[in-house]
C-alpha cells in the first residue's frame, strides 16, 4: 500500500483551509484518508476567534485519530464524535448558532483487510477504482441542486445552509453526520481510492477536461502533483474566469485545492 498527497492554496495572501491526512498502520491491514474543504466565510464573519483553518485542523485530526483508533464505530459515528469534539473545544468563545460558524465539505475512507469504508459530505469528491479499471464516484449532489440564481447569493445560499432541502456540512451540530453519503465495499473490489476538494475536481466539474476515469488516470500517472498543476494551468488560462474577466464563470480565480491518492 502507499498514498500520496498534495494541497495547494486558493492565494498566497491567506491561509490555505483545506486539510489533508492519511494513515497506513504498520500492521499493513488498513489505512485511512481524510480530506476537509474548509468553507470560506463572507468578509470574515464566522463568529470565531480562531478561524477556519483552526477548525480545519481540530476537525481532520479528530477524524483521523478516532478513524483509526475506534474501529468499533461507524464513519458517521466517527464523524459525529469528531464534530462534537470540535464544537467543544470552541463553544465557550465563539457563537456556534452563527451560520458561517466555521465547517467543512469532507471526504473520508476508512478500509481493513475486509472492507473499505466510505463517507462525502458536501462537494468532496470520493473515487474507488476497481481491479478491472472502472472508476465510481462518490458524491453528494444536495449543493449542486441548489438553483445557480440561488447560489450567486450569498443571503441565499445561507438560508439553505445545514438545513433540510438545502445541503449540509460538518460545522457545529453533530446529527449532520447521519445525512452523509456513505457506504461499504468488499475490499477486494476496490485496488485503489482518491479523494479530492472541489478545488482539486475542478478538472472534471469546471472544465470538463475528462470524466472521473480520466481524473484517476491523471491521478495515477502524475501524482496529485501533478493533477494540481493542470488545474491551476487550466484556471490561468480560461478567460471566463481571468480577473480582467471580473471572474464570471465562478466566484474565485482560484480555490484551496486538495488531492490524495492511496493504493490498496
Amino acid at each position: 500500500m502507499r498514498t500520496e498527497a498534495a494541497t495547494l492554496p486558493g492565494s498566497p495572501e491567506r491561509p490555505n483551509e483545506d486539510w489533508v491526512g492519511a494513515v497506513l498502520p504498520a500492521s499493513g491491514a488498513g489505512g485511512v484518508v481524510v480530506v476537509l474543504d474548509g468553507v470560506t466565510p463572507p468578509s470574515g464573519a464566522c463568529g470565531c476567534v480562531h478561524g477556519v483553518p483552526w477548525f480545519t485542523a481540530r476537525l481532520g485530526g479528530a477524524l483521523t485519530e478516532l478513524s483509526v483508533s475506534r474501529g468499533d464505530l461507524t464513519l458517521p459515528e466517527i464523524l459525529s464524535l469528531a464534530i462534537r469534539r470540535t464544537a467543544d473545544a470552541h463553544r465557550n468563545t465563539c457563537d456556534l448558532s452563527h451560520v458561517r460558524t466555521p465547517q467543512a465539505t469532507v471526504a473520508l475512507a476508512r478500509w481493513n483487510a475486509a472492507v473499505v469504508e466510505h463517507l462525502v459530505l458536501s462537494d468532496a469528491a470520493l473515487l474507488l477504482r476497481s481491479p478491472d479499471g472502472t472508476v465510481r464516484a462518490v458524491l453528494d449532489d444536495r449543493l449542486d441542486r441548489v438553483p445557480a440564481e440561488v447560489r450567486r447569493s450569498v443571503e441565499a445560499t445561507d438560508r439553505l445552509r445545514n438545513r433540510e432541502g438545502g445541503f449540509f456540512t460538518a460545522a457545529a451540530d453533530p446529527a449532520v453526520a447521519a445525512l452523509a453519503v456513505t457506504g461499504t465495499t468488499p475490499r477486494a473490489e476496490v485496488r485503489a481510492l482518491a479523494a479530492l476538494s472541489d478545488g482539486a475536481s475542478r478538472w472534471v466539474e469546471l472544465f470538463g477536461e475528462g470524466d472521473w476515469a480520466d481524473l484517476f488516470g491523471v491521478l495515477e500517472r502524475e501524482g496529485p502533483r501533478g493533477l494540481l498543476r493542470r488545474v491551476r494551468a487550466l484556471e490561468a488560462a480560461d478567460p471566463w474566469t481571468s480577473r480582467a474577466a471580473g471572474g464570471t464563470r465562478r466566484g474565485k480565480l482560484h480555490d484551496d485545492a486538495t488531492a490524495v491518492y492511496a493504493e490498496l
